[in-house]
């Protein structure tokens, strides 16, 4: 008999994405209408939520036995789910450590801990291997990553870690600990221009990055990113998400760029 849950609805992505990659999607009953990785979890699994709500009734009409959320900022949708007698698991992982930690604990939940188990040796060994090559650069380049444009909002603490991990110097980590976007605006855009970034990493929480308007503010084509050509786009669904997605595509993708840079810069 299996006693792990058989009806889960997943309210963020990234349970979504490590479901799909450890074979266990037919537990799966609703996703959230944010989710585009796997691409195929969004034809196959009804759509029941947004970030901050959800709807209730769909929720419960699909009769989960558990369901699954990120953070403080859905903590109304999970208390009202907990009054109406549903099972609800939100964890708070922001870190890097935090999210391979997250990936063991719904592996166990699911019966698969073993495989998540190995998953999560893969990557603390990948990014072993990383930071050994990284540990042997000369110089390592200044990123000034962008979450949102206006106001401007710096990266959340798994990118801070992971552009750190990946071979870059972070110029705002201090902000990267600080969970809500909020208190990660940087009010003073010449903030920016004065700690003078290498490289611009600019993901818009799914928004389009349009490099005009970035570089039409007073004073950024100076930077030495614009002079180098050294701005990129990061696609938020392998870097703004707490999962699996981060920590291979987005990281990989993070290291490539800084080697690029430091091959031309950092003789």
């Amino acid at each position: 008999m299996d006693y792990y849950p058989q009806r889960i609805v997943c309210l963020t992505e990234e349970t979504t994405e490590l479901l799909f990659l450890i074979g266990e999607e037919k537990r799966i009953v609703g996703i959230s209408g944010f989710t585009v990785r796997p691409k195929r979890a969004r034809k196959e699994k009804p759509k029941v939520s947004a970030f901050i709500d959800a709807n209730i009734d769909e929720i419960l009409a699909l009769k989960p036995d558990l369901v699954i959320g990120f953070s403080d900022i859905q903590a109304e949708i999970a208390q009202e789910l907990i009054k109406r007698g549903i099972t609800v698991w939100v964890n708070n992982h922001r870190s890097v450590v935090e999210i391979l930690k997250m990936i063991v604990q719904l592996g166990a939940m699911v019966g698969r801990a073993e495989t998540c188990l190995n998953l999560v040796n893969h990557y603390q060994k990948r990014i072993l291997e990383i930071q050994e090559i990284t540990s042997k650069w000369k110089v390592k380049p200044k990123v000034y990553f962008e979450e949102w444009y206006d106001p401007l909002i710096c990266g959340i603490q798994w990118v801070s870690e992971l552009i750190e991990i990946a071979g870059g110097v972070d110029l705002f980590v201090e902000n990267g600990k600080e969970s809500l976007a909020k208190n990660r605006i940087i009010e003073n855009h010449q903030e920016v221009l004065q700690r003078d970034p290498d490289i611009i990493l600019v993901s818009w929480c799914g928004k389009k990055y349009k490099p005009n308007r970035m570089f039409q503010r007073d004073g950024w084509k100076e930077t030495k990113a614009f002079k180098n050509d050294a701005y990129y786009e990061i696609d938020s669904g392998i870097i703004l998400q707490p999962g699996p997605a981060s920590i291979s595509e987005g990281l990989e993708l993070l290291h490539k760029i800084f080697k690029d840079w430091v091959s031309k810069h950092g003789k």
